[in-house]
């Protein structure tokens, strides 16, 4: 399999910055997730690795060589795309051996080939039929079989999951992940879908506006984001955030007589941060947030929506502000009702509404 180092990579179109200078090392086997909003940079960085892109500058390294101007083909690299890209005339079979045959391999071994890896996806009653006839989902295997028949280097991936249905997509997400622990490939994986990234990346690559805003693990990006953008857009619903001014270790919602003792492991953190006081945004995701009769906090009911085994509570906490509260599925709270409740102290993560950072982060770099 393979390394690969971005150093410095970025990318123009003119005066469009759409990738700003970027560093990235994505090590041997691992399941890297490029996740972030359209135009955010993420499959343009994809096609630069792969060669389908020329970099404006920077270096591209794989496996330690210097692959930044080398045509695609001499990358060993095989490339996933969103809307499979098969040859509608020929064959499921020929489409997958396409690549071996373009290489020259004899006959045999790509009848060999062929049938290991269309075992794999579990397509061999498909190899006779057109892509025509062929589901969805079906035509996403053949396009992953064809990737896998030559057993590259790295596999990019460019929403390969997007055209698919909502049922087909949660089964292939099983299948690519399951391929990728069997094959211990090293895998790039492009998705605009947060669950998506949540559930198959080893690591996540949170981009915005060209530029990456963090690297970690899912749950790092979960529960511990660098700043208020990775907090709003993992999750969903994203994480509650509750503006509020700071004073004498304690964050005073606005326009209310909500008062959050901030924890003591925090404080000395924030007042550095803020120089004693100042506003402060105050952040939980749904699950962190417990309704207690005798709850720290309140706020006013604005909606309740059943998502199936638990609801969530839309609370009104000020007059800017509505978090929203995971609660069990039975409970029933009318339109209106005052609620109390109580945050998890080690959940509570807490950032600088000037420099949208979390303070912690901010303070410790």
């Amino acid at each position: 399999m393979a390394t690969i180092e971005l150093q410095q990579v970025e990318k123009k179109f003119g005066d469009l910055q759409a990738v700003k200078p970027m560093d990235l090392t994505i090590q041997d086997g691992e399941f890297i997730v490029l996740l972030g909003p359209s135009g955010c940079g993420k499959t343009t960085t994809l096609r630069m690795i792969s060669g389908l892109e020329t970099v404006t500058s920077g270096t591209i390294l794989l496996n330690d060589r210097n692959v930044t101007w080398l045509h695609p083909s001499e990358r060993d690299i095989a490339f996933v795309f969103q809307f499979y890209a098969l040859y509608p005339h020929i064959s499921a079979r020929d489409n997958i051996s396409f690549p071996l045959r373009a290489q020259g391999e004899s006959k045999e071994a790509i009848d060999q080939r062929v049938k290991e890896v269309a075992s794999l996806l579990r397509i061999e009653h498909l190899l006779n039929q057109r892509p025509g006839k062929l589901s969805g989902g079906d035509q996403q295997r053949v396009a992953l079989a064809r990737a896998l028949v030559r057993s590259p280097a790295a596999f990019l991936m460019d929403e390969p999951l997007g055209a698919l249905d909502a049922e087909f997509r949660e089964s292939m997400r099983a299948e690519i992940k399951k391929l990728h622990i069997d094959q211990h490939a090293t895998t790039v994986y492009v998705t605009h879908d947060q669950i998506e990234a949540m559930a198959m990346g080893d690591r996540i690559v949170v981009m915005s506006a060209a530029e990456i805003q963090q690297v970690g693990t899912p749950i790092e990006v979960y529960y511990d984001p660098a700043n208020l953008f990775v907090a709003r857009f993992i999750g969903s619903p994203g994480m509650n955030l509750v503006r509020a001014e700071y004073a004498q270790g304690i964050a005073n919602f606005p326009g209310t007589e909500n008062r959050y003792p901030v924890p003591d492991d925090c404080r000395a953190i924030i007042d550095k941060s803020l120089e004693g006081e100042g506003p402060i945004i105050v952040g939980f995701r749904p699950e962190s947030a417990k309704l207690k009769a005798d709850g720290e906090l309140s706020g006013e009911v604005y909606a309740s929506e059943l998502q199936g085994a638990y609801s969530v509570l839309h609370v009104n906490v000020n007059s800017q502000d509505i978090v929203h509260i995971r609660t069990d599925r039975q409970v029933d709270y009318p339109i209106g009702t005052t609620v109390k409740f109580d945050i998890d102290p080690k959940m509570v993560r807490f950032f600088n509404p000037q420099t949208e950072r979390a303070i912690i982060r901010e303070v410790s770099q």
